[in-house]
């Protein structure tokens, strides 16, 4: 007996659904005939066409005709008169077949495919019952926006154009400062020191000097002429209009913030000397911060100015922040291979902090509808991708398909796959191995026929031992 006629039983004990007999049953039904095969004397799953010992000196126990279960009658298929068969396949999926009905080295009968299950048009037919036990699940493909995001990450930074600083323009002593630290939010005109100047209360004199000689008829352009050179020294509005309404030149200067923020720098002192250019306050308005953030190179060509960008700082793990893209900057950096990208957001509440670490995503799928499947269901092998469109009674067409984008779970199909087709998401694996399975099987039955060798029933036993796998 050769080991054709061997392996579905083999296949069955190694299963766990054949269970060798006592040796007693076996020696009864000795005289009835030849050995199917040997076992081994320990039950380990090892078989042998001729007689043999185990490792241990002991003799394989041989196993007769009436010791197989496959021995009882086998219920025999039922045969649909109204559909053409085409030819008869292995009951144990082995790749063979016949054009006419036989039994295989089990007395199992062939089962006979129909015109219709096995057609050539590239589809494969499975049973409900096998769809239902592998857990296929399908999917239409739909045209639907595209979530896909470029993450990147960043840190917060002051607009630039919200910083203003508070240096003399002539040489100057503090008199006086307000209750004013670094960190403290100020508004606009709100008190910060007072000054005295010997160049700026020259200036407010002459100014006042010039208003006094214009209500007696004095000239006017050189009234405008004083009063610019205050503004030259950078004394603020508030100042000036103080002495055009008392008429009297100020010992002191009360200096006043320029905008609405916080102070980032107070270098003023009471009683200190200011020379022309030193710094004393530095006031950023924190309303409206960048993010500076790291594109990756190949990312770049899909980042255009205006796409929105949704940030999260560590520090507040559930809030989102949501500003634009405003600025690419023209220089790629040679050691992380990324470009800073500027992206503009509103904080009305102050929450982002200059050099807040930051991780931000941008959308650069826009609002187009693209032809989507779930990721699930596209198999790719590397050089081959394929989705099993559904379609229906049991038949599965394997499609090869160009792809997209990715994103959100989903991907794009360019090319290959209609809108509204169903694909399979789930158990498409079984699938495509079925399918690839019926593409041997048939090379097999083509290659048999050209030869002239279709098989047809059993050889003659091989004497060898085997283990099952």
């Amino acid at each position: 007996m050769s080991m054709l006629r061997l392996l579905p039983l083999l296949m069955l004990s190694g299963l766990g659904l054949v269970t060798p007999l006592a040796s007693s049953s076996s020696a009864s039904a000795a005289a009835d005939g030849t050995p199917l095969y040997w076992r081994d004397p320990s039950g380990a799953p090892r078989w042998s066409a001729t007689p043999m010992r185990d490792s241990q000196g002991r003799d394989y126990l041989p196993v007769y005709e009436v010791d197989e279960p496959s021995a009882a009658p086998k219920p025999k298929a039922a045969i649909d008169p109204n559909r053409k068969i085409l030819y008869y396949r292995n009951p144990m999926g082995l790749p063979d077949i016949s054009k006419v009905p036989k039994k295989d080295p089990m007395g199992m009968d062939y089962v006979p495919v129909y015109e219709g299950d096995d057609a050539d048009d590239g589809t494969v037919k499975l049973t409900p019952g096998k769809i239902q036990r592998t857990g296929v699940k399908s999917e239409p493909a739909e045209r639907r926006p595209l979530t896909i995001l470029v993450k990147a990450p960043g840190v917060i930074q002051l607009d630039e154009r919200r910083v203003s600083v508070i240096a003399m323009r002539s040489e100057s002593f503090v008199q006086k400062i307000a209750d004013v630290t670094t960190g403290s939010r100020v508004a606009a005109g709100q008190p910060l020191m007072e000054i005295y100047s010997a160049t700026i209360t020259s200036a407010a004199a002459d100014y006042l000097s010039t208003i006094q000689s214009k209500t007696t008829g004095g000239n006017e352009t050189l009234g405008r002429g004083s009063r610019q050179r205050l503004v030259n020294l950078d004394v603020p509005e508030l100042a000036i209009t103080a002495m055009e309404r008392s008429r009297a030149a100020p010992v002191t200067i009360q200096w006043t913030a320029p905008r609405d923020g916080i102070v980032l720098e107070r270098n003023a002192t009471e009683g200190m000397r200011a020379n022309a250019g030193d710094v004393l306050f530095r006031i950023a308005d924190i309303s409206a911060v960048w993010a500076v953030i790291e594109v990756a190179e190949r990312d770049l060509g899909n980042i255009v100015v205006g796409q929105p960008v949704t940030v999260q700082a560590k520090a507040y793990p559930g809030r989102r922040f949501e500003g634009t893209v405003k600025v690419i900057y023209p220089q790629i950096n040679r050691e992380t291979r990324t470009t800073r990208v500027r992206v503009e957001l509103a904080n009305p509440d102050f929450a982002l902090l200059p050099e807040m670490y930051v991780d931000a995503a941008i959308d650069i799928a826009g609002t187009d509808t693209l032809l989507t499947v779930p990721e699930s269901a596209v198999l790719d092998n590397g050089s081959r991708r394929a989705v099993l469109v559904d379609k229906g009674d049991g038949r599965f067409e394997p499609r090869a398909v160009k792809i997209g984008r990715r994103g959100d779970g989903m991907v794009e199909i360019t090319d290959g796959l209609s809108s509204g087709e169903a694909v399979v998401t789930a158990a498409n694996f079984l699938i495509d191995a079925e399918s690839n399975l019926k593409a041997a099987l048939k090379g097999f039955a083509t290659g048999a026929e050209a030869s002239g060798n279709t098989p047809s029933g059993p050889t003659q036993p091989q004497g060898h031992a085997g283990q099952h796998p």
